[in-house]
């Protein structure tokens, strides 16, 4: 969520009033902007998302439980900077992602067992500017899961939850700029996301002990290879490297990584009159964590255009502005290692476009829900991917 059109600060007397008028009038009507601006927009603020963005974040931007790969652009971290101003924020950002739809490198397949996963991270922000320029943001996501996949013994149904990997950031805004009818902000953030979150069904993921040939002989017999005549019995087929197949692994329910990664990013806001134009974009660094697993870097980004769809000064005492958006978010990773060696269906590449609406009220409230279908995914190996994903954000700030 990006806000900050130089529009909303003005009252709707000075946007009647002439670009041309002198004098008193003149001088009254830029001091009511330029403290309008200051009060109802707070310079602009940026929310990013997943994501993200969330986030944005997202997200969404920001650092999340690393489960799948796109639920990482899943919750937009609440990135807010507001100029001129110090002192503490809360943000709530709340994201359902549906996955139901199979996938092998990149076409849809038959999920005879329906297969699905049901992810939803709730991220608790809170942030503290000790500088109206900078400051720094803990992200907390809460994550509940429900899945239903195949496995060894048949079809498991089942739910995970519990705290993701907490992620601490500190945020800067190097360039800012304001007038009577534009607004412009340039934020930057870095930061670590720390090993939090539980890494249980990564063990699913970590290599299997040495085969002994004792006290049966024919335990490390290589497994049997499909041919056009003789197809594997399907719990002879390769999940990983045992097992049936499936598109839900270990990697995919994990709450946490068990690994020390790095995050940076950027976020830009545009204005004039009532349009504005956002973008984002965050790298995750990763590092070796739990089970000898590292997932992948993972590269998120978000941009779009918008428009105020209404502004004033006076509701219930206060500013407030309703902004609507178009937002075309992104994310591209690698594939995943596990004690240095590839993990084939980890790769994943993804477009999500969808609307976006937002209110903002005074220099304290500000909130947004959006929805976003999948317009490209494309996979390695067999893998679960996104229907649909729902976001909504709300922020306090004191």
């Amino acid at each position: 969520m990006l806000r900050g059109a130089a529009c909303l600060a003005l009252s709707r007397g000075a946007l009647r009033a002439p670009a041309d008028r002198s004098g008193n009038r003149r001088r009254a009507v830029e001091e009511d902007v330029q403290v309008r601006i200051t009060y109802a927009r707070g310079g602009g603020r940026v929310v990013a998302r997943a994501l993200g963005l969330a986030v944005t974040a997202v997200a969404a931007l920001g650092a999340l439980a690393p489960a799948h790969g796109c639920d990482l652009c899943a919750i937009y971290t609440t990135t807010e900077m507001r100029q001129d101003q110090t002192g503490v924020r809360l943000g709530l950002a709340q994201q359902f992602t549906d996955f139901g739809t199979l996938q092998q490198h990149g076409e849809a397949v038959a999920n005879p067992d329906d297969e699905y996963l049901r992810s939803s991270i709730t991220q608790f922000v809170l942030g503290y500017n000790f500088h109206p320029r900078m400051g720094l943001q803990l992200n907390l996501p809460v994550i509940v899961r429900d899945y239903r996949r195949v496995v060894a013994d048949g079809v498991e149904t089942g739910d995970t939850s519990g705290l993701g990997d907490l992620s601490l950031l500190f945020v800067a805004k190097p360039y800012t700029h304001v007038d009577l009818r534009t607004v412009a902000h340039i934020i930057g953030f870095a930061g670590v996301e720390l090993p939090t979150g539980s890494t249980a069904f990564l063990a699913e993921e970590a290599k299997p002990p040495p085969c002994i040939p004792f006290p049966d002989p024919e335990a490390c017999r290589p497994r049997a290879r499909a041919t056009r005549a003789v197809p594997v019995p399907p719990h002879l087929q390769p999940h990983h490297n045992s097992g049936p197949p499936s598109g839900i692994h270990g990697h995919d329910l994990t709450l946490g990584s068990g690994s020390v990664d790095g995050i940076i990013g950027a976020q830009l806001f545009g204005s004039w009159d009532r349009f504005f134009a956002t973008a984002a974009a965050q790298y995750l660094m990763r590092s070796v964590g739990a089970h000898g697993y590292q997932f992948a870097n993972d590269l998120m980004f978000a941009a779009g255009p918008g428009y105020y769809l209404a502004a004033g000064d006076d509701l219930w005492g206060a500013a407030y502005g309703l902004r609507a958006q178009v937002v075309l978010n992104g994310e591209t990773k690698g594939t995943d290692t596990v004690d240095g060696d590839r993990v084939g269906d980890t790769g994943f590449t993804a477009l999500y476009l969808g609307p976006l609406l937002a209110f903002d009220w005074s220099d304290q409230l500000g909130s947004e829900v959006a929805a976003e279908l999948p317009v490209l995914e494309n996979n390695s190996g067999l893998q679960i991917v996104p229907d649909y994903r729902l976001r909504l954000a709300l922020s306090w700030r004191f």
